[in-house]
């Protein structure tokens, strides 16, 4: 048994409603938890890209004092360039993640929890 002819608008519309419900079906979906846990991994990636510069540009400007035998100012030179590469890395993770953000949309506004403040 032959199926009817449909047009091609109705081939059209009835394949665009597969390929949305195909979509919806795998798109992944994060829960609040797993997103929590994102954002503090992103924050500690930071944190470590602010630390380990300062720690990095300490150990190079020891190297330096060491060898060429100019202490403190290895120390002090290293100490800030160090802060300056770490400060640019973590503005830098900072603009990768708005960009992400900005791609998925606005979140959606969140009531307070000023009731359970007040014992209401």
């Amino acid at each position: 048994m032959s199926l009817p002819p449909e047009s091609r608008e109705e081939a059209i519309k009835r394949l665009h409603t597969s390929a949305s419900d195909l979509e919806a079906r795998t798109a992944r979906q994060i829960s609040h938890e797993a997103a929590g846990q994102a954002a503090a991994g992103q924050a500690w990636k930071i944190l470590a890209d602010l630390f380990g510069g300062v720690f990095v540009g300490l150990a190079i400007g020891f190297g330096i004092d060491r060898f060429a035998d100019t202490t403190p100012w290895g120390i002090i030179g290293g100490v800030l360039l160090g802060f300056a590469v770490s400060v640019w890395m973590a503005w830098r993770t900072a603009q990768r993640l708005m960009a992400e953000a900005k791609q998925y949309g606005e979140p959606e506004s969140v009531p307070f929890d000023d009731d359970e403040d007040q014992g209401v």
